[in-house]
């Protein structure tokens, strides 16, 4: 099924307001098993949205829509798809009913207007909208699917997760696995996929990066689900073989859980000592349920001053090797160990940029020093990237050291 995404507005196209729409659906097509191979933006001009809505009926079998289903003038979606497909538009008293009462719940006065979202293309269906007052409407003619969303985000994710995944999975068994990888690029590690040459005829393989971290992506599609499962199994079995040391979780589980919840079994007291990063592992920690039960303390040193009189690091330390050192992140990591019992601490200085390099200290050198009340490890990485890229992909990097310290 080759799918095709339309997003429908002129906030979109004059960048006013951000496509997370696309985003959304194009994931979600991808985990059940729909082709998007195209995704297209329009603002709200009837001739533009009439040319790419019939660009999209000659060459996609499954057409998507958000937004442009609202009570305004420039709201035309439903119009101009029911002239293109020759469809008369008719109201439906039971869903205007529906609307009236949604305005009478919420104590506000329905505007006349507002009786225009309760009209559909002849033989189509709605699809309900359980958190505003723009429903969404299903066609299915001539072997072609049209499906038309609000663009609210928030209403459309609700609509694709509640009612659109049994319009559309197109009578096959679909299943969907994840495999999530940290500490491998994602080219090396596609490329021993690649000669791995797992995928089959049901299967298909593809890899994802963000941050530091590579999501391995098995979906399988066919008539006996049965045997789907039995390859994706092999599949990764395989996987698991060869990338053991990478693989931190499966079906897309955040790095910060798993640590969170290793430290919860191990009945672990961790404390953090955030320079560069200012307080990023702590707040990715913080996310997760459980996280008082492990994280004990966490401080900002961000400062020399502070790394004196929080954490105890020498000034003459700091003189002779500076903030950005293998030693400073060691003594950041004992001074908070001898300041709490804990039973883990994590220290990390870096520069982050887009100042603050010296001829031997470039930007994205990171030192992250790992200690347990036995012993220490300090981990060197000079990582690629701006401001917000160093500071990430230096926190996936500390909670992956502790996730294999754990």
């Amino acid at each position: 099924m080759i799918a095709e995404i339309i997003t429908i507005g002129t906030e979109i196209t004059t960048g006013s307001t951000l496509n997370t729409n696309a985003f959304f659906l194009s994931q979600k097509l991808f985990e059940i098993g729909a082709e998007t191979y195209y995704q297209t933006t329009v603002d709200d001009d009837e001739k533009r949205l009439m040319d790419v809505i019939n660009i999209a009926l000659n060459r996609s079998d499954l057409i998507i829509t958000t937004g442009g289903l609202g009570p305004t003038k420039d709201d035309m979606t439903k119009e101009v798809i029911s002239k293109a497909l020759g469809l008369e538009l008719e109201l439906d008293p039971v869903m205007e009913e529906n609307i009236k009462n949604l305005f009478d719940r919420m104590g506000r006065c329905m505007s006349n207007n507002n009786v225009k979202q309760a009209t559909k293309p002849k033989g189509s269906s709605f699809i309900e909208n359980s958190i505003g007052t723009a429903p969404g409407i299903y066609i299915n003619k001539d072997n072609k699917k049209l499906i038309m969303l609000p663009g609210p985000p928030r209403e459309m994710k609700l609509m694709f997760n509640n009612h659109i995944k049994d319009l559309i999975h197109d009578d096959l068994f679909i299943v969907s696995k994840s495999v999530n990888t940290v500490g491998i690029g994602e080219s090396s590690l596609e490329s021993k996929l690649v000669e791995l040459n797992l995928a089959s005829v049901n299967t298909s393989i593809a890899t994802f990066a963000k941050d530091g971290t590579v999501e391995i992506k098995i979906i399988g599609k066919g008539k006996d689900k049965e045997q789907i499962q039995l390859e994706i199994n092999s599949i990764i079995k395989t996987i698991d073989e060869e990338f053991d040391k990478y693989i931190y979780g499966y079906d897309n589980v955040e790095l910060e859980e798993i640590v969170v919840k290793k430290l919860i079994n191990k009945g672990y007291k961790i404390g953090l000592c955030e320079s560069c990063t200012g307080g990023l592992v702590s707040s990715l920690i913080t996310k997760v349920p459980g996280a008082s039960n492990v994280l004990e303390r966490a401080i900002v040193s961000y400062s020399n001053s502070s790394k004196i009189e929080e954490v105890n690091v020498k000034s003459a330390t700091l003189e002779k090797y500076g903030a950005v050192s293998e030693e400073t992140a060691y003594e950041m990591a004992k001074g908070l160990m001898d300041k709490v019992n804990l039973d883990l601490v994590v220290s990390i200085t870096g520069i982050a940029g887009p100042d603050g390099e010296t001829e031997d200290k470039p930007i994205g050198l990171v030192y992250i020093c790992i200690m347990t009340k036995e012993n220490y490890k300090i981990i060197k990485s000079n990582f690629n990237g701006n401001r917000t890229l160093i500071q990430n992909r230096t926190a996936i990097k500390a909670l992956d050291e502790i996730r294999k310290i754990l």
